[in-house]
């Protein structure tokens, strides 16, 4: 059985590489993956404080939404990558500001 220390662990590597994407990558599509992989993180964070400490669905809820809201987010963004595509030929987040106007 894995102990709570195990799953902050998990968790907090997986938020560290969703960082480094982030914080690293100029592909639009690349920070996006960096950002659900942080969204992540929290999800197993919230799934396994509401295991060990509650034992009440608050932590399962919370996970829902933030898949919920993350499929959102997912989807504005590939539209706007779309377009950012569209208009510039490339998904280079520097490239956004020709956008503009």
């Amino acid at each position: 059985m894995m102990t709570l220390q195990a799953f902050l662990i998990i968790s907090a590597a997986l938020f560290c590489c969703g960082l480094y994407t982030v914080m690293t990558r100029q592909n639009g599509v690349a920070v996006l993956m960096g950002v659900e992989l942080i969204l992540n993180a929290a999800n197993i964070n919230f799934v396994a404080f509401a295991h060990y400490l509650s034992h009440v669905m608050g932590g399962q809820i919370f996970a829902i939404f933030i898949i919920v809201i993350a499929a959102a987010e997912s989807a504005v963004a590939l539209a706007i990558f779309l377009r950012l595509y569209a208009n510039t030929g490339s998904v280079e987040i520097d490239t956004a500001d020709r956008l503009k106007g």
